[in-house]
């Protein structure tokens, strides 16, 4: 049975090897906080931390937990006090602050690996997003282009806007900027862009 990430903080403290080492009086007593109604959500998911205590006991460790330049919050929650923190260098802290230095570096290695995560999920988002912006572009030069062809004729366009017409057709999954290799001389990408807007906006006035 996977035991929780709290249960593997009360371990640490309450290990021989922990025990063994002295606190100062306030960490000393954040620890007795945790230990009497402590909880540490599972880093991999979210970031919160909270004590359940009498109200006296609540009330030093918000003081205590300011004083480190936190931002405990606290409750009443069926007739209880309950002091939290749900930001990851707030539950990090606390851990450093109760002597759980295994775990706090168990919590870093799940921040960092969130973040590489978050950070890769990001740019294939934007990936994606560019994606289909620039096949919906293409498709909307094709239709557009196609237009021209059955109604008034390619020849319709002049030189420089039936050369790039003919190219895209024919090339339909080169990028703007191949497209323009293909041109003699070459042009650039904004060069072609500018051109098959023109010719968008040329069907555009044939459709109506």
């Amino acid at each position: 049975m996977k035991i929780s990430f709290s249960q593997t903080v009360r371990e640490e403290i309450l290990s021989d090897n922990n025990l063994e080492k002295k606190l100062d009086n306030v960490c000393s007593f954040v620890r007795e906080c945790f230990l009497f109604g402590g909880i540490i959500s599972n880093p991999g998911k979210t970031y919160h931390a909270e004590f359940t205590l009498p109200e006296d006991k609540a009330q030093e460790l918000l003081k205590i937990l300011k004083s480190y330049d936190l931002r405990p919050k606290m409750i009443a929650r069926k007739g209880q006090i309950v002091v939290y923190i749900k930001e990851a260098d707030g539950v990090a802290l606390i851990l450093n602050i109760i002597g759980a230095h295994k775990s706090y570096l168990a919590l870093e290695e799940m921040r960092v690996q969130k973040d590489v995560s978050n950070h890769i999920n990001r740019a294939v988002n934007c990936e994606t997003a560019n994606l289909t912006k620039t096949i919906d572009a293409a498709v909307n030069q094709i239709n557009a282009i196609e237009y021209i062809a059955k109604t008034v004729g390619l020849s319709y366009l002049p030189t420089n806007l039936r050369e790039i017409a003919e190219l895209r057709m024919d090339n339909e999954m080169l990028s703007l900027a191949e497209i323009g290799e293909l041109l003699i001389p070459p042009l650039g990408k904004s060069g072609v862009n500018h051109r098959l807007r023109k010719i968008c906006k040329i069907a555009e006035k044939l459709r109506y």
